[in-house]
C-alpha cells in the first residue's frame, strides 16, 4: 500500500472528535491562503450556463427588481456549504459515504442513481453553453465541443487533484468579465443598491418562476457533494475547519457578486429596450448593440468560462459520490488500474453529452427540464440526510451543529421544498 492510500485509510477510520473542541487560536494568514479553493469552486462552479441564463432572464424581464433575492441566496449557500465542508473536514469522508455508513446501501444506491442522471444532463447544459459562447466567436458547435470534451477529459485524467485545482481557479478568473461588463453599462447604482435591501415581490408567474429558479441554480445537489468531496481531497482535518469555513463564505459571496452583477448588466441595458432572452447567448448577442460589442465579447467570455469550469467538476464529483456510496476506489490522483470504475464513470458521462449536443435538433431543453424536476425532488432529501449527519456528536463530535444552524438549515430546506413545489404547479398550468 503506498504512503497516500495508507493516509488515506487512517483518514477513514480515525474515531470521532474529541469530546473538546480545540481552543481557540489566531488564524494563521498562510494557512487562510492554503485552505482558500474547494469553497470557491464549489461556489463559482454553480454559476453555470444555466446559472447566467437564469440571473440573465432576470435581469431582461424585471430589470434590477430580483437583486433583492442575491443576499438571501448567499446566505442560503453559506449554510448548505458551510456544513458539507466541516463535515468533510471533521469526518475525512464524502457526503455519499456518510449517506451509506448512517442510512444503509439502498438508500444510497437510490440517491445516486438520481444524482447521476441529473448530473449527466447538467453536463450536457454545459457543453451547449460552451457551443453557444463559442458561436459568438465563430467556432462552429463540431469544432468547440469535440476540443472542450477531450481538453476536459485530459484534465480530468491529469492525476493530480492540486493541479486540477489551480487550473480551475485561474479558470475561474473569467467571471470578472461580468464584473467589467457591469461597470461598462453605467447602470443607476441608487436603483440596484434600493432593489437590493428592498425585497418586491410580484404575483406574476413568470416573476415567479425566476424566482424560483433563482434559488434552483444557486443550490444544486452536486454542489453539496463537490463542497465536502474538496475538503476531503485536500486531507483538511478538523483543525482546519475555521480556514475552510473562511474558504466557503468567501467563495459564496464571490459567486453571489457575479449573479448579482449579470443581472445588474441585463437589467441596465436589455430591460429598458424590452429585450426578451431565452439564453446566456441571447443575452450576450443583445448586449451588442446596445451596450457596444465589447459587453458581448466579456458575456460571452464569460459564458465560456463558466461553462468550463461546471464541465470540469460534474463529472468528476458524480463519479467520485457514486464510487463512495458502493465502496469503490475514486480520485483523479488514482491510476485506471487502481480505480477503473471512477475513470470510466467520468469517461462515460463526458462521451455522452458531449455527443448528445451534437445530435442535429435535440431537444436540449425538455432534457434540462428533466434534470430540474430530479434536482427538485433530490435536493431536500440530500439536505435532511446532511442535518442528521451534521448534528449526530457520534459522527461530529464537538463540530455538530448547534440549534442555530439547525434551525438555519431547516430553514433553508423548508425554502427549498416550497419553492419547488411552487415550480412544479406552474409546470403543471403550463407557466
Amino acid at each position: 500500500m503506498t504512503p497516500m492510500r495508507m493516509r488515506r485509510a487512517a483518514r477513514r477510520n480515525r474515531p470521532a472528535p474529541k469530546a473538546e473542541r480545540p481552543a481557540r487560536q489566531r488564524l494563521d494568514p498562510k494557512l487562510v491562503i492554503a485552505a482558500m479553493g474547494p469553497g470557491l469552486l464549489a461556489a463559482l462552479a454553480g454559476a453555470d450556463a444555466g446559472g447566467v441564463a437564469t440571473y440573465s432572464n432576470a435581469g431582461a424581464n424585471y430589470g434590477f427588481e430580483q437583486l433583492w433575492t442575491v443576499p438571501i441566496m448567499c446566505f442560503l449557500l453559506v449554510v448548505v456549504q458551510e456544513t458539507a465542508a466541516r463535515m468533510g473536514c471533521v469526518t475525512g469522508k464524502g457526503f455519499a459515504a456518510l449517506i451509506r455508513e448512517q442510512f444503509g446501501v439502498r438508500k444510497s444506491a437510490v440517491a445516486m442513481l438520481a444524482l447521476l442522471v441529473s448530473n449527466t444532463t447538467v453536463t450536457l447544459s454545459e457543453f451547449a453553453g460552451i457551443a453557444s459562447g463559442l458561436e459568438l466567436f465563430g467556432i462552429p458547435v463540431y469544432v468547440s465541443v469535440p476540443i472542450s470534451a477531450i481538453s476536459i477529459w485530459l484534465l480530468s485524467m491529469s492525476g493530480s487533484y492540486k493541479r486540477i485545482e489551480k487550473i480551475l481557479l485561474i479558470v475561474s478568473c473569467v467571471f470578472l468579465t461580468y464584473v467589467v461588463a457591469g461597470f461598462m453599462v453605467r447602470p443607476d447604482w441608487g436603483e440596484a443598491a434600493r432593489c437590493t435591501l428592498i425585497p418586491r415581490i410580484e404575483m406574476d408567474p413568470t416573476y415567479l418562476s425566476l424566482l424560483v429558479a433563482n434559488v434552483g441554480t444557486t443550490i444544486a445537489p452536486w454542489m453539496v457533494f463537490l463542497a465536502q468531496s474538496n475538503v476531503v481531497d485536500k486531507n483538511a482535518t478538523s483543525e482546519d475547519v475555521p480556514y475552510q469555513r473562511i474558504d466557503t463564505i468567501t467563495g459564496a459571496i464571490v459567486a453571489s457578486a457575479i449573479s448579482w452583477f449579470i443581472i445588474l448588466t441585463t437589467g441596465a441595458v436589455l430591460h429598458p429596450a424590452g429585450v426578451v432572452v431565452n439564453s446566456s447567448a441571447d443575452a450576450a448577442t443583445a448586449l451588442a448593440p446596445l451596450a457596444g460589442p465589447y459587453a458581448e465579447v466579456l458575456f460571452g467570455a464569460g459564458l465560456v468560462g463558466a461553462s468550463f469550469l461546471a464541465a470540469c467538476v460534474l463529472p468528476g464529483i458524480t463519479s467520485s459520490a457514486v464510487c463512495e456510496a458502493f465502496g469503490w476506489e475514486r480520485g483523479a490522483n488514482r491510476t485506471w488500474n487502481e480505480a477503473p470504475a471512477y475513470h470510466v464513470l467520468v469517461t462515460a458521462i463526458l462521451a455522452l453529452s458531449a455527443a448528445i449536443v451534437l445530435i442535429p435538433d435535440v431537444n436540449l431543453f425538455g432534457i434540462m427540464m428533466a434534470a430540474q424536476v430530479i434536482n427538485g425532488i433530490l435536493l431536500p432529501v440530500l439536505l435532511v440526510y446532511m442535518i442528521k449527519i451534521a448534528g449526530n456528536r457520534h459522527v461530529m463530535g464537538e463540530y455538530a451543529n448547534g440549534r442555530l444552524w439547525t434551525g438555519f438549515t431547516w430553514f433553508t430546506i423548508v425554502m427549498v421544498v416550497v419553492l419547488t413545489a411552487i415550480m412544479f404547479a406552474m409546470q403543471a398550468m403550463g407557466f
